[in-house]
C-alpha cells in the first residue's frame, strides 16, 4: 500500500506544482496566492482527485492488470485538471502570447474558468469510478485465483 500512496502523493504535489509554477511564472507570486484563497475549493480537490486516481491506477498495476484504458482515464482526468487550475490566469497570456487565435481562445478559457473546474471535477470523479471499479474487478480477480 505504501508505493501506491507515494505514487498519488507526489501526482497530487505535482499537480499543484504546475498550478503554483504556471501563474507564479506568468502572474507573479502574490497574484498565484490571491486566485490561489480565491480558488482554492476547485484547486485542492482537482489536485487530490488525480492524486487519488494515480493512487488506484499504480494499486491496480500491483494486482498485476494492467489496462491501457485505465492509463487514458488518468491522462485525460489529470490534463483537464491541470486545464482547469490553470484557466484563472489565462487571461494574462495574451499579454505573453499576442497571436490572436491565441488570444481568443485565452479569452473563451478565462469567460468559462469556473466551468472549466466543474468540467475537471467531473473528469476526476468519472476517472475515479473507472480506475475504482477496475480495482474492485482486479481484487475479485486476485482474490478468487488466490484461494
Amino acid at each position: 500500500m505504501i508505493r501506491p500512496l507515494a505514487a498519488g502523493t507526489f501526482a497530487f504535489g505535482a499537480l499543484l506544482a504546475v498550478y503554483f509554477g504556471v501563474l507564479t511564472l506568468v502572474s507573479g507570486w502574490s497574484f498565484t496566492a490571491s486566485q490561489f484563497g480565491q480558488y482554492w475549493h476547485y484547486v485542492l480537490p482537482l489536485s487530490v482527485g488525480f492524486g487519488a486516481q494515480i493512487s488506484l491506477y499504480v494499486y491496480l498495476k500491483q494486482l498485476a492488470l494492467h489496462h491501457e484504458h485505465c492509463r487514458s482515464v488518468v491522462a485525460a482526468s489529470g490534463t483537464t485538471s491541470t486545464v482547469a487550475m490553470i484557466a484563472c490566469c489565462a487571461h494574462y497570456l495574451a499579454n505573453i502570447l499576442p497571436v490572436i487565435g491565441v488570444a481568443g481562445a485565452v479569452t473563451l478559457i478565462t469567460q468559462y474558468q469556473i466551468e472549466l473546474f466543474w468540467v475537471g471535477l467531473a473528469f476526476n470523479a468519472a476517472g475515479l469510478v473507472y480506475v475504482g471499479h477496475k480495482v474492485y474487478v482486479g481484487r475479485r480477480h486476485f482474490i478468487g485465483t488466490h484461494t
